[in-house]
């Protein structure tokens, strides 16, 4: 499978992380990291409160532990950003079917945030490897491995802004509740309708219309030679024994309606026309 497959099927949020990878230029480093990843070096990988800890197998026995971390947000940003997701329900229902909307980044482009890091610089890293540069290729591989983790869950980059899976949607369903709440006047205020003044409907005349029609607007066209008849095909009926003919039941009933439908369409095509009468 090569890397524009797997590019492909990725989710776009989850492929927005990895091209913050892919930008780093040294793309040796990247391409160890990736094999890294791919080799299964990367033995676990944990999330306590907003830090990645993961564990990766390097050249020595022991293997060597990864952190990383993003700036969390505070309390007072998140409650902007959830009132801003409040108040579109198609945010609220992708993020419950497990989804990342489209333009989740424009909710906290409004609040002045970021959701995804800029730089690389904006994840802070370690690893207990000897190599002094970052990301190291075992940094790297825990990179690509969490690039897996977004796309099966997009909230752990949420965690790692500061707010849980279960934070969100519960005060994402409380907003809804109260906004839901502040919006139903209170009993005194409801009056109910003067029998009087509620409308009557007219059965018989319920489908009419009196206005008259701009000729220009009205098309009126003969019946044409496919019906909903030819359409449904041949009726599956009971065969009847006492049946002569060569033809099926249902072909005989579908010749049969197929005249009556042709003879009452030709008589509501006259109608239309005022044609005889």
């Amino acid at each position: 499978m090569t890397d524009k497959t797997l590019q492909a099927g990725r989710e776009w949020w989850s492929q927005r992380w990895l091209d913050l990878l892919d930008s780093y230029r040294f793309k040796k480093r990247l391409e160890r990291a990736r094999n890294y990843s791919r080799q299964g070096n990367v033995l676990s990988v944990k999330f306590t409160g907003e830090k990645v800890l993961a564990r990766v197998q390097g050249s020595e026995v022991e293997p060597y532990k990864v952190t990383l971390s993003l700036d969390t947000f505070s309390k007072e940003e998140w409650d902007y950003v959830i009132e801003t997701m409040s108040q579109k329900v198609i945010f609220e229902a992708k993020l419950l079917a497990g989804e990342m909307p489209q333009n989740i980044e424009e909710v906290f482009i409004s609040n002045g945030l970021s959701l995804f890091p800029f730089t690389l610089t904006d994840v802070y890293s370690k690893c207990s490897c000897p190599d002094q540069a970052v990301p190291c290729k075992h940094i790297g591989a825990v990179y690509y491995q969490l690039g897996d983790r977004f796309s099966e869950d997009p909230f752990v980059l949420f965690q790692l802004r500061g707010r849980t899976k279960e934070q969100i949607i519960s005060d994402l369903r409380q907003l809804r509740s109260r906004k839901n709440v502040e919006t139903i006047p209170e009993t005194s205020e409801i009056q109910p309708e003067s029998p009087k003044n509620q409308s009557v409907v007219k059965i018989n005349s319920f489908w009419k219309y009196e206005e008259p029609l701009e000729s220009s607007l009205v098309v009126i066209s003969p019946p044409v030679n496919d019906t909903v008849l030819d359409v449904l095909g041949t009726i599956p009926l009971a065969k009847d024994e006492e049946n002569t003919n060569n033809s099926p039941d249902g072909d005989l009933v579908i010749k049969y309606l197929q005249g009556l439908y042709k003879d009452v369409s030709q008589k509501a095509f006259l109608a239309a026309m005022n044609i005889g009468g």
